[in-house]
């Protein structure tokens, strides 16, 4: 029995190539989580090309791709991922339903199409199935694994993602933005005990008094959800791209002395969920 995370793109809003951010990442969202036999895909950001190479060395043929919304850092990596030009790989891909498109695979044929792209979604041979899910539905998976799904408050629409295995609970609940003074009920719902809570902590409290309605939130609303839900540990993610290793290191200080359990995200770090250690910066390595 296997359920392990690892990041591929930690990254928000935009890729970050510079050797400033080189410590905690600059490829935008995309996090590996394996369960058993099955291999889960969250989000299809620049760090899904990384990936893709992986599968490809690896041989793995066949994986479930759960998108939390389409704006352009959650997909952009999609075009680059190499095992969806392999005929032998099976991709099923889950999103929400988008208004004004019947399914996702639309608007990644839209994304691939002239003036866009050079090569057309038609290129990659890959088996896809493009499925339509609402807030609030449940995927059965397989064996033992269940994924819960909840409405999040991020301009045209997002969904989190709450991933259970062996007794364990992993939450991505990544753009989002909170209301102030009021917790999130639905948020609080879906991470209620988990043992991993990866949250969009895009800015601090300073920056987001000048960035309300961009569908973002902060560490400090992070911590004070996962206190009231119980949850174990608080994973900041979506790093904003004017937030360089320096700050990160900061911004990671400032949130552990509030909860000792959270940690920042970094690329290429890999959680095993089954085998958590106490303290929560040992378990991002």
């Amino acid at each position: 029995m296997e359920f392990k995370v690892k990041f591929w793109g930690v990254r928000g809003t935009f890729p970050c190539a510079y050797a400033s951010h080189l410590t905690y990442g600059g490829n935008t969202s995309c996090v590996e989580v394996t369960a058993g036999d099955r291999t889960l895909i969250l989000d299809a950001g620049t760090g899904l090309r990384g990936l893709g190479k992986r599968f490809l060395r690896d041989k793995v043929r066949n994986a479930t791709l759960l998108l939390s919304h389409a704006h352009w850092d959650h997909i952009n990596g999609f075009p680059f991922f190499e095992p969806g030009y392999w005929p032998e790989f099976n991709l099923d891909i889950f999103a929400r339903d988008l208004s004004g498109c019947s399914c996702i695979g639309e608007v990644l044929t839209t994304c691939m199409e002239k003036p866009l792209f050079p090569v057309p979604l038609t290129t990659m041979r890959a088996k896809m199935a493009f499925q339509n899910l609402q807030a609030g539905d449940q995927l059965d998976l397989g064996p033992g694994l269940v994924v819960k799904t909840g409405e999040l408050n991020h301009p045209g629409g997002a969904v989190g993602y709450r991933i259970e295995y062996g007794g364990k609970a992993f939450c991505y609940v990544t753009d989002t933005e909170h209301v102030a003074g009021r917790l999130d009920e639905k948020i609080l719902r879906l991470i209620d005990g988990a043992d991993v809570v990866l949250y969009d902590t895009t800015y601090t409290e300073e920056e987001y008094a000048t960035r309300v309605g961009w569908g973002h939130s902060t560490w400090n609303e992070g911590v004070k959800l996962v206190r009231e839900a119980g949850a174990k540990r608080l994973c900041l993610f979506h790093h904003d791209p004017d937030h360089d290793d320096n700050a990160m290191a900061a911004i990671e200080r400032d949130a552990r002395r509030a909860f000792p359990g959270a940690f920042a995200a970094r690329e290429g770090a890999v959680l095993d969920m089954l085998n958590l250690p106490v303290d929560a910066a040992v378990a991002a390595e």
